[in-house]
């Protein structure tokens, strides 16, 4: 993509009701645009980022054995009435009537509907254990949005359902989300953290919030540091193995993790002090059991092998990609802007052209830009009349993990410099030998 025909309004100045990181580099990078108080359009780079995490989303949604299917924005009061939630929700849910004067709602969460899609067609334990997910815009009403991103009113989110026949399956589904969530947010460049969360009214131990250390974190959080050492499980992992999953979510659950709200002081102090580990952190998924909470009062029942009918039990599993765009950049940025991990940035190479309008380089940055695009190597071309430090500058700002710079004096050496944006490395190479970089194995 070249800049010259791309849309990519950067800022010069910070906007004064950004208040941390994420919010004012995705304002000055051009990738989001406010349309009212925590509601975003995602510009033309900032949507690049959201799709490429929605990918590894649904990639690790897939080979956990999951569902896509896809729910309306829009739902019917009469559902949530059926559940008990419609009066007790709150003034976050937004309730609207529509021109028939019936009362509807922009869903704020799913559980209501996927329970009576659940029902309308399901009857057997033989078509059990089941999991549906979507991806899909939600809204709730917070009282006051900050953060850009971070605590939004409209947000994407990947909302998980299982259905199992009893609870040694609905454990088995739990556990499926459990690595499935590992993967996914490692696959991001994350190492996310597993800590207990509150499991409401139900009891149990079978909520987890995934927690990713950030200096900018929303709040503390207090671990055993030998979690930062545990090996993410690979992509054999069998999903069907009950023994093998319970193995790894034993693993992961072995020590001390909780946020502030679960923190025991009293079983944390027992930690070997070299090994406390207190900082910040973010959540960036939340699984969850709730076993017949809308199953048994909205009659999703299956008939088990005896012919009883019986009311499922139910999980829920929920990531924000939206949200999760403003966590990576919370984990990986510098003064000078972004750092994207590569699988998540919104272009993989940024080639930049220091002498625009001269010969010799104009004609090295094209020769670089076609052969980099041939190989599939997505890539942005800075081919804008712009100074060298302006062109640095953009380039650390919007964070893609690969700079290629080529100017009059290092092309009179036959080279061009390469500069790593996540440590600032730098070499001076051959042109050919920076494609070579770029080659089956990549960089």
């Amino acid at each position: 993509m070249r800049l010259s025909r791309y849309f990519l309004p950067m800022l010069r100045e910070t906007p004064k009701e950004a208040e941390i990181a994420s919010h004012r580099l995705m304002l000055r990078a051009g990738m989001i645009r406010q349309e009212a108080a925590g509601i975003y359009s995602f510009l033309p780079l900032g949507l690049r980022v959201l799709t490429r995490i929605c990918r590894i989303i649904r990639e690790e949604q897939d080979r956990a054995g999951a569902i896509e299917l896809l729910m309306p924005t829009i739902q019917s009061a009469d559902l949530w009435r059926e559940s008990g939630r419609y009066e007790a929700y709150g003034k976050e849910m937004l309730r609207i009537k529509d021109r028939h004067d019936r009362d509807m709602l922009y869903g704020p969460t799913n559980e209501e509907m996927i329970t009576a899609i659940f029902r309308s067609y399901v009857r057997s334990y033989k078509d059990l254990p089941l999991n549906l997910y979507h991806i899909q815009w939600k809204f709730r009403d917070e009282v006051r949005p900050r953060f850009g991103l971070m605590r939004g009113r409209e947000f994407l989110m990947k909302d998980a359902y299982s259905f199992d026949l009893d609870f040694a399956g609905a454990k088995h589904a739990y556990n499926r989300m459990f690595v499935a969530y590992l993967r996914t947010f490692a696959r991001m460049g994350l190492r996310s953290i597993p800590m207990v969360a509150e499991s409401g009214p139900i009891g149990g131990n079978l909520s987890h919030e995934f927690i990713i250390l950030a200096d900018t974190g929303e709040s503390e959080v207090f671990c055993h540091s030998d979690y930062l050492g545990f090996e993410v499980p690979g992509s054999d992992v069998d999903f069907e193995s009950v023994k093998a999953l319970q193995a790894i979510v034993d693993q992961w659950t072995s020590l001390y993790a909780a946020t502030s709200d679960k923190h025991d002081a009293a079983t944390y102090a027992k930690i070997p002090a070299e090994r406390r580990l207190s900082a910040r952190g973010i959540e960036v998924g939340h699984i969850f059991y709730f076993g017949t909470k809308y199953s048994a009062p909205m009659k999703a029942l299956v008939a088990g092998p005896d012919g009883t009918e019986r009311p499922v039990h139910m999980g829920s599993y929920g990531i924000g990609p939206s949200r999760l765009v403003a966590a990576i950049i919370e984990a990986f940025h510098d003064d000078a802007g972004i750092k994207w991990p590569e699988p998540v940035a919104p272009f993989r190479a940024v080639v930049l052209n220091l002498k625009q309008g001269a010969g010799e380089t104009d004609r090295a940055c094209e020769e670089l830009y076609a052969a980099l695009s041939a190989r599939g190597v997505e890539t942005l071309y800075h081919d804008l009349d712009e100074r060298p430090g302006a062109k640095f500058a953009a380039a650390d700002l919007i964070g893609i993990p690969w700079q290629i710079l080529v100017g009059p004096r290092s092309l009179a050496e036959g080279k061009v410099e390469l500069k790593q944006r996540s440590d600032g490395t730098r070499e001076m190479l051959a042109p050919a030998d920076v494609l070579a970089r770029f080659g089956a194995e990549g960089v």
